[in-house]
C-alpha cells in the first residue's frame, strides 16, 4: 500500500504558471485549533474543469482545508494560488469575488424565504427588491438551463425535499459566478435517486469548465464520478491517485493506514425455537398534521438476539415508526409491546420513560434530536440521563463525573478529538455520530432502535460502528435498524422486511436479500413482476 504523491497529479507546485490548466493550488498548508493539528503542510493541486475528490475519516481535516480555501479560516501557514494566481482568502466574501463557492452539509438556506430570495440574498443588484428579482430571475433560467439545474424558484425553500434544497445551494453559488465549487459531503442526507440527480448535475458542470471539489466518505461515488483523488489521515496528505488507476479497496485502506476485511456480521446460526420478541407491532397505523397516512396497519416482530432491518425509499414510513418506537409521536391505532411494555393511542410511554424500560434511540437527525450543538461534548454525552443521581445532584450537574464519563466513551468509540470540553459543534458530523452511539451503546440497552447509523461517517468508523451494532445483538438485543445504504442492511440484518408508502410490502431473510430484489421491493414492483 503505497501512500507517495504522485508527481504527476500533484504538478509542478514551485512553479505555479508551469502549467495553465491548473484551477487550485494549495501549497504549505498548515492549521492547529490549541493542541489539535488539523492541517499539516498539506500540497493539494486540482485541474480546472474537472471533478476531485477528497477522502480521509471523520476528522481528518478534510473540511478545515476546504474551509481554509472558502475564508472561515486562515491557515498558519502556507499559500493559496488560483488559477496561478497568489490569493490572500480571508472571509467567504473574498473567496467568492475568487470565483470559489461552497456548498456546506448542512445548508446555509432560510426556510421561509423562497428559492429566488434566497439566491439573491446579499447579491442584490439594485437598491429595490423588485429589480433585483427580476435580475435574478433571468440569471437563474440561463443557469438552470446550462447545467441542467431545474427548481421551482418561488417555492418555499424550508418546503422542498432536501435534493432540491441541495440545488438551491449550488444555484446561490452559480449565480455568484462560481468557477470553482466546493461540495462537503453532498449525498449525506440524500436518498439514492437524489444523489444519482446531483451526479447528472456535477457532469453538466464539468462538461461547462466548472472546478469541482467533492468531499465524501463514500468511495463508491468517488470511483464513479472523479476524475482524481486526494486522501487526508490525520491531518496529512498521503496520496494523489488518478482515479482510473486506484479502486475502493487501496483508498479504504489509505484513508485509514491498515487493511479492511470485508465482513459479513448476519447470524450464522437460527434462533433457538420460542425466542422472545423484544419488539411487536400490530396493526400500527399514523396519520401526520396534514392528515395524510405515514403508517398503515404496519406489523412485525424483532426478537432477542435479533437484527431486523428496514429497507425503503426516505420518506416511506421508516422514520416515522421510529417516532412511534421511541415515544417521540404516538400512534392514531394499533399496538406496540417494546419490551414488555405496551404503547396504544390511549396509553402513550414518553421517551424518557423509554429509556427507564431499557430501550435506547439512536435518531436518524442527530443535530436536531441527538446533540446540542451549543453544548459541550460532556454535556451532549448525557443528553437524556441528566436526571439520574450520578449526574445531577439536587439541580447541580456533577460535572466531572461527566467528563470521566465522556472521556471513556470517546476512548471507546474513538471520538476524534478527545476533548469532552469542545463544543459538540466543533465535531465533525462523523465523530457527532459516534459520540451519540456511544452514549446510547454504553447503556446496556434491551432493545435498541437505531436511524441511519453511519450517515456522514467514514469507513473506519462504519466498521467499528458496526462491529458495536452486532456486539449488542449477540448480547441478546433486540436491534431494529432504518437505514437507506442496502449494503449496510443487507451485511448486518438477520431479517429485512421493506416499506413503501406507510406498508410492509415484503420480508427476506437477511442471507437471501440481494440488491435487484429489494430494488424491486423497495418501488414495490416485485408482485407485478413475478406475475
Amino acid at each position: 500500500m503505497s501512500t507517495n504523491v504522485s508527481p504527476a497529479m500533484a504538478g509542478d507546485t514551485t512553479h505555479p504558471h508551469a502549467t495553465n490548466d491548473v484551477a487550485i493550488q494549495l501549497q504549505g498548508i498548515s492549521k492547529r485549533f490549541g493542541a489539535v493539528r488539523a492541517n499539516h503542510d498539506i500540497d493539494l493541486t486540482v485541474k480546472r474543469g474537472t471533478i476531485h475528490g477528497i477522502v480521509g475519516e471523520n476528522g481528518a481535516g478534510k473540511s478545515t482545508l476546504m474551509s481554509i480555501l472558502y475564508g472561515f479560516y486562515q491557515a498558519d501557514s502556507g499559500e493559496i494560488l488560483i488559477n496561478g494566481e497568489r490569493k490572500k482568502i480571508r472571509s467567504s466574501k473574498e473567496a467568492i469575488a475568487c470565483g470559489i463557492g461552497m456548498v456546506h452539509q448542512h445548508f446555509m438556506l432560510v426556510d421561509t424565504f423562497t428559492v429566488l430570495e434566497n439566491i439573491m440574498l446579499g447579491a442584490e443588484t439594485h437598491s429595490l427588491i423588485e429589480p433585483s428579482a427580476n435580475d435574478a430571475r433571468g440569471a437563474l433560467q440561463a443557469l438552470s438551463d446550462n447545467y441542467q439545474l431545474s427548481l421551482d424558484i418561488d417555492a418555499m425553500t424550508g418546503k422542498l425535499p432536501v435534493g432540491e434544497q441541495q440545488r438551491c445551494e449550488i444555484l446561490k453559488a452559480l449565480y455568484r459566478k462560481a468557477e470553482i465549487l466546493i461540495l462537503d459531503e453532498p449525498t449525506g442526507v440524500l436518498t439514492p435517486q437524489e444523489a444519482d440527480q446531483l451526479f447528472k448535475v456535477l457532469d453538466a458542470l464539468r462538461k461547462q469548465g466548472v472546478t469541482v471539489i467533492l468531499i465524501t466518505h463514500k468511495l463508491r461515488e468517488i470511483m464513479d464520478i472523479t476524475d482524481s483523488v486526494s486522501v487526508l489521515r490525520r491531518g496529512e496528505m498521503v496520496a494523489h491517485l488518478k482515479t482510473s488507476d486506484t479502486n475502493s479497496q487501496e483508498l479504504a485502506e489509505l484513508m485509514v493506514g491498515r487493511e479492511l476485511q470485508v465482513q459479513d456480521f448476519r447470524r450464522k446460526t437460527p434462533l433457538p425455537a420460542g425466542t422472545e420478541n423484544g419488539i411487536e407491532v400490530v396493526d400500527l397505523s399514523l396519520r401526520d398534521a396534514q392528515g395524510k397516512l405515514r403508517l398503515d396497519k404496519v406489523s412485525l416482530q424483532v426478537k432477542r438476539g435479533e437484527i431486523l432491518g428496514i429497507a425503503g425509499v426516505a420518506g416511506n414510513g421508516q422514520s416515522k415508526l421510529l417516532e412511534v418506537l421511541s415515544g417521540i409521536t404516538s400512534p392514531d391505532s394499533g399496538t406496540v409491546v417494546i419490551n414488555g411494555h405496551t404503547i396504544t393511542a390511549d396509553k402513550p410511554i414518553n421517551p424518557r420513560q423509554l429509556r427507564e424500560y431499557k430501550v435506547n434511540h439512536v435518531p436518524e437527525d442527530r443535530l436536531k434530536l441527538g446533540l446540542v450543538k451549543a453544548f459541550t461534548a460532556a454535556e451532549s454525552s448525557v443528553l437524556g440521563y441528566l436526571h439520574q443521581e450520578k449526574f445531577s445532584w439536587r439541580g447541580l450537574l456533577q460535572l466531572s463525573t461527566i467528563k470521566n464519563l465522556c472521556k471513556k466513551l470517546m476512548e471507546n468509540f474513538d471520538v476524534r478529538p478527545g476533548n469532552p470540553n469542545l463544543k459538540s459543534a466543533s465535531f465533525s458530523g462523523g465523530n457527532q455520530q459516534k459520540l451519540i452511539l456511544a452514549r446510547e451503546l454504553e447503556k446496556k440497552p434491551e432493545v435498541l432502535l437505531i436511524g441511519q447509523p453511519t450517515r456522514g461517517v467514514d469507513i473506519g468508523a462504519i466498521e467499528l460502528i458496526h462491529q458495536r451494532i452486532v456486539a449488542m445483538r449477540d448480547t441478546g438485543c433486540a436491534v431494529l435498524l432504518v437505514s437507506v445504504e442496502l449494503d449496510e442492511i443487507m451485511a448486518l440484518s438477520d431479517r429485512i422486511i421493506v416499506m413503501f408508502e406507510g406498508r410492509v410490502v415484503g420480508e427476506l431473510n437477511g442471507a437471501d436479500a440481494d440488491k435487484a430484489t429489494l430494488g424491486l421491493m423497495m418501488a414495490n414492483a416485485h408482485e407485478s413482476d413475478a406475475a
